[in-house]
């Protein structure tokens, strides 16, 4: 009961930390509006998924002209122009008349040089860019199989493409799983700095005063902290659920979010306790939390995969014991954090 008196009293103070509360206001527009943002987010993570909506007009020049005009002219975001020569192509280019520029060279050995020119960077250079890749790589395939008599080797086929919606791969592997962690690492910032803010400020020897011992301070604290992310990520799931965007398996999924939490969770109480001062507290906590996350991502699995297999209906064996592993490195964590606590009491 004392426990969860100081529980409350720590979600009641998040109300006050702006900073906090516009990080869950973000998460929480991130989330709403998932719909709309995926268009365009997708737009940069996968700008080739923007096919139709911006037409790229592609200069062609050279002796191989009419070789590469009409490969660039079979993608329906492209459109050709021919010129006579480079200088005529260049010129078109520096007056805006056309995107980009192929200038393609047929040497004596057949093979085909060919010289790209995409507009200074911004957002069109990305889409240009991208148009320019695609034609050039149909170019090549088309090249190949026409001098495909000279080889000595019969090379392997490739396998063939399987359809892929970039928008759908966008959200599991990258929108569901930022939604899932963000709110765990929140929260191991906030234990570390509400332990590090009360022993800077000795509010810590008020709250030694009362019944509670420094061991159940750190269970009324992480249990507030731990507590908070998989609420919020239950929060997020539903709005995405409300966008279109169902999330299989939600309870393992937050079984997950909520055991990263409390190992998130015990390492900044840890930390806090050795480190009372706040600013060298949240550096250590930030910098251990990227390295811990950067090797976590060295996995066979890693826990951001498990939640993307898991939210999107696929999981494996080895997404079960990433879930497994992680309850059991929670476990450890927040053992580690009341025997830090004791040692200080």
């Amino acid at each position: 009961m004392r426990r969860l008196t100081l529980t409350r009293r720590e979600l009641w103070s998040l109300r006050v930390e702006k900073t906090i509360v516009l990080a869950l206001l973000i998460q929480l527009f991130v989330a709403a509006f998932s719909s709309f943002l995926v268009v365009g987010l997708v737009s940069m993570y996968s700008p080739g998924a923007t096919q139709g909506a911006y037409t790229v007009e592609v200069g062609v020049a050279g002796n191989a002209t009419d070789e590469l005009a009409p490969v660039v002219a079979e993608g329906d975001a492209r459109r050709v122009t021919r010129y006579a020569d480079r200088e005529a192509a260049t010129r078109a280019f520096e007056r805006g008349q056309v995107d980009a520029l192929l200038l393609a060279t047929e040497r004596p050995n057949g093979r085909v040089v060919v010289d790209a020119v995409a507009p200074e960077g911004s957002f069109r250079t990305t889409l240009v860019v991208v148009q320019l890749k695609d034609a050039l790589a149909d170019f090549e395939r088309q090249r190949r199989a026409e001098l495909s008599h000279r080889l000595e080797r019969q090379p392997l086929d490739l396998p063939p493409e399987a359809p892929a919606n970039p928008y759908f791969g966008f959200t599991y592997t990258v929108l569901v799983p930022l939604l899932a962690f963000l709110p765990a690492f929140i929260s191991g910032s906030i234990a570390a700095d509400s332990l590090a803010e009360e022993r800077e400020r000795n509010t810590l020897d008020l709250l030694r005063v009362t019944p509670l011992s420094l061991p159940e301070i750190v269970d009324g604290k992480s249990l507030a902290f731990v507590a908070i992310a998989p609420a919020q990520a239950a929060l997020w799931f539903a709005f995405l659920w409300a966008n279109g965007t169902p999330v299989h398996n939600p309870l393992l999924v937050l079984v997950l979010v909520a055991a990263v939490t409390t190992v998130l969770v015990g390492a900044g109480q840890a930390l806090a306790l050795r480190v009372p001062n706040r600013r060298e507290s949240q550096l250590l906590y930030s910098f251990g939390a990227l390295l811990v996350f950067g090797g976590a991502s060295l996995l066979p699995e890693p826990p951001q995969n498990a939640v993307a297999k898991l939210a999107v209906g696929s999981p494996s064996t080895s997404t079960y014991a990433v879930v497994a592993g992680s309850v059991v490195l929670a476990a450890g964590a927040y053992a580690f954090a009341r025997r830090a606590a004791r040692k200080v009491e």
